[in-house]
């Protein structure tokens, strides 16, 4: 591969990266959000199907870029980028932190109640998070690196929705468990949205199977890559 050619696979893994790191910390700023999504109007536990964070919705999208990112990168790669993700929430907090801490002014259009009601379980949403995430994308990317290479690199659909489906449980269930502990969250409400959370997670697994298929086309065009091989960056 040329240089102008690892150039640009490096800048478009930045991009990625930035994509990543941007979905992780917004899902940990905006989770107190909760929403019905009804295709169904079905109960389960007491909780409507689909009944969840608004901060779940660009948690799939981190793991699409990080089964995009193992596939054409290779597994340190992805472990690199997941991380980076945990470092910027850790930034993150600390920015709050100190944005909490300074005295809003009389005539602030957020007073000092209404910033800590919105940002004051962040801390716990992120630390629940990164000991979640970071195990979930961890096991993710193994898992899904052993039927790349079991299978040869063939069959994508396989190991980009069995290594999500099982991740994404552990996922799931790591951080409303840490969210109820801390009492962000009803124990009674503990079965409902983890289900509800997992499903949808899963659901978007599958949609997003073309997605990745797609995404691995170009990169093998575009850089004449063949089946298993993946970029070596400078």
């Amino acid at each position: 591969m040329s240089i102008k050619d690892k150039l640009l696979a490096q800048r478009i893994y930045l991009l990625l990266g930035g994509l990543f790191i941007t979905s992780l910390v917004v899902s940990n700023l905006i989770f107190q959000k909760f929403f019905y999504w009804y295709p169904l109007d079905i109960e389960i536990f007491g909780s409507k199907l689909f009944q969840i964070s608004v901060g779940i919705l660009p948690y799939p999208i981190t793991f699409l870029i990080t089964d995009l990112i193992s596939e054409i990168y290779g597994k340190k790669r992805a472990n690199d980028i997941v991380i980076a993700g945990i470092f910027a929430s850790i930034f993150s907090v600390g920015i709050i932190l100190v944005a909490d801490d300074v005295p809003a002014l009389e005539n602030s259009p957020i007073n000092d109640d209404t910033f800590k009601n919105v940002f004051s379980k962040t801390i716990i949403a992120v630390g629940s998070s990164m000991f979640a995430y970071l195990f979930a994308q961890l096991i993710d990317i193994r898992i899904y690196h052993f039927w790349k290479n079991f299978t040869k690199g063939k069959h994508l659909w396989l190991r980009n929705n069995f290594s999500t489906w099982f991740s994404q449980f552990i996922d799931t269930l790591s951080i409303i468990s840490l969210l109820c502990f801390f009492e962000v969250l009803p124990w009674s409400s503990f079965k409902g949205l983890l289900i509800s959370g997992f499903l949808f997670k899963v659901l978007v697994a599958a949609l997003d199977t073309p997605i990745l298929y797609l995404g691995v086309y170009i990169f093998r065009k575009r850089f004449k890559l063949k089946v298993n091989e993946e970029i070596n960056l400078l």
